[in-house]
């Protein structure tokens, strides 16, 4: 089998998670101020409305506030996988010997039933744990496509020196 590429980096979408945060806060806010005058004579539309708000407006915040960046690095000549989440507040680091995967898999999550379907490569340990990569805000992450020739890519490290 050939020698895999060099190191590759794929970061997370920064641009597309603050515009979603940002989205969230003013349609919570829009429904909080609209339906702040609930009638309080018992749980209506108007309060559950304005708790649906209230929710999202908590949800866009926190998402601004602790919302990550995440950056990935396969290194092939190393055999490792590192994922480092970079917030405002810190930063953590994660390493993954190559050597303790067993497989990787091209997984989903969402409503299949008319909802948004996302996809991330899903790593299995040898240990029998799993550990999900290029989840959240990747480019490509509603292309199965694109996680098949990530998933692929990183088969290929994995089958080197194996």
């Amino acid at each position: 089998m050939s020698e895999p590429s060099d190191t590759w980096i794929t970061e997370s979408d920064t641009t597309t998670q603050v515009v979603a945060a940002a989205l969230a806060i003013v349609v919570g806010l829009i429904l909080a101020i609209g339906f702040r005058g609930f009638d309080r004579s018992g749980f209506t539309q108007g309060l559950a409305t304005f708790l649906l708000g209230v929710v999202l407006l908590v949800v866009g915040v926190g998402m601004l506030l602790f919302g990550a960046r995440q950056v990935i690095t396969v290194d092939p000549r190393q055999r490792r996988i590192a994922i480092e989440r970079i917030s405002r507040f810190r930063t953590t680091t994660r390493v993954i010997g190559l050597d303790t995967v067993a497989d990787f898999s091209v997984a989903e999550h969402g409503d299949q039933e008319g909802g948004s379907i996302r996809y991330h490569v899903k790593a299995k340990l040898k240990t029998g744990g799993e550990i999900a990569l290029f989840v959240g805000f990747f480019e490509g992450s509603r292309s199965r496509l694109a996680m098949e020739k990530r998933c692929d890519r990183l088969l290929q490290c994995l089958q080197t020196h194996r």
